[in-house]
């Protein structure tokens, strides 16, 4: 009884009394069949994630990782790395495609991470954008916030692919992504092109930027209450979220790199996107924090007026704080990039260990 009780928590019903989306920071058919129980209506696949999932279900995943070294035999280790992440976004794509159907493209859609290595190349993303769109039909492309990324980011809402902008942590890389989606759109509506069924979003990765002002707290020796940092993402998030209302930008935003129940409780009630991971999912699902809609409830001003000795929130906060030039050298985004970077050499590392097996270790 436990367990068929966690299928009736708070997640299921956010998702079934508000406008608030939840997606499934996860691959795992595991995972992502139970989120779907609780009304998930997306999902995430990137280098990051098929590394956790190898490390949970290798027992799945060995014997077809097996096959493609066999049957690729020029491939490098990349390239099936490569081929493997695809084959995870097919498969947890097909078990999305009902909800795609019924949502009319807006939802139901398994989003997979463009190479973070091409974040300097606009053609080299967009070039890999359409290969990941001709997966399958409810395919979500994720495209970094850097400054070749913008420009990606409109090619690839022109040429028709879903992008989900990610590697964002500010107001300034917000307003840039919908722009550019929004001058994309606009090429596509010139042309009499279908912009409908296309379900845009634009990532903030509220956890992160929280975490970066944590450390800059202790490289610059400021001290201050305890609970301020937790919601710098949030701040950003909800100031972003009542701009995009008043613009009337065609995307949505989404909340992602949980690290308190806020970064989801605090967002309830908007016509949002939700993604956290399995393990957190878990959490708010068994928590007791009531299900009722915070998006229009500000953040305290003494809380912004504190977060606001650090410049890295004053720039994350602020239209103005960061030029599309400052993009790619904002501390969270190099942060950022070089854990997806690693991630990718660490999954490079598990297909070596099978393509070749260390002889000092046969049982590896």
């Amino acid at each position: 009884m436990a367990t068929a009780a966690r299928y009736k928590g708070r997640l299921h019903e956010m998702t079934r009394t508000t406008p608030t989306a939840l997606w499934n920071d996860s691959a795992s058919i595991q995972e992502l069949t139970w989120s779907i129980e609780q009304g998930a209506v997306g999902a995430t696949c990137n280098p990051v994630i098929v590394v956790e999932v190898l490390k949970k279900e290798m027992h799945l995943w060995k014997d077809r990782i097996l096959y493609l070294i066999g049957s690729m035999p020029t491939a490098t280790e990349e390239q099936i790395a490569w081929k493997l992440v695809e084959e995870m976004t097919v498969k947890a794509a097909a078990l999305l495609k009902p909800i795609f159907d019924a949502h009319g493209g807006r939802n139901g859609r398994l989003s997979v991470q463009t190479d973070p290595r091409l974040y300097r190349s606009a053609d080299a993303i967009v070039q890999q954008a359409e290969q990941f769109a001709a997966l399958a039909p409810n395919i979500i492309v994720k495209i970094p916030v850097t400054s070749a990324g913008i420009s990606a980011i409109e090619e690839a809402t022109y040429r028709g692919i879903t992008i989900n902008a990610t590697v964002c942590f500010s107001l300034p890389q917000c307003i840039a992504v919908a722009e550019a989606a929004e001058r994309g759109f606009k090429r596509r509506e010139r042309e009499g092109k279908d912009i409908a069924s296309m379900g845009s979003v634009c990532t903030i990765m509220v956890g992160r930027l929280d975490d970066w002002l944590k450390v800059a707290a202790e490289q610059q020796g400021i001290s201050v209450d305890p609970g301020v940092f937790e919601w710098a993402g949030i701040a950003v998030f909800k100031k972003t979220y009542g701009l995009f209302k008043e613009r009337g930008y065609r995307l949505r935003l989404l909340s992602a790199a949980f690290r308190n129940h806020m970064h989801w409780s605090a967002l309830i009630g908007g016509d949002v996107v939700i993604s956290p991971p399995y393990k957190w999912q878990m959490r708010f699902n068994s928590s007791d924090v009531d299900v009722v809609s915070r998006i229009d409830q500000p953040v305290d001003p003494t809380v912004v007026s504190a977060l606001m000795k650090f410049p890295d929130f004053v720039r994350a906060y602020n239209e103005d704080g960061l030029s599309r030039e400052d993009f790619d050298t904002f501390p969270p985004t190099r942060r950022t990039l070089r854990q997806f970077i690693a991630a990718c050499h660490e999954l490079d590392g598990q297909i070596r260990d099978l393509m070749i097996p260390n002889p000092e270790n046969p049982k590896a």
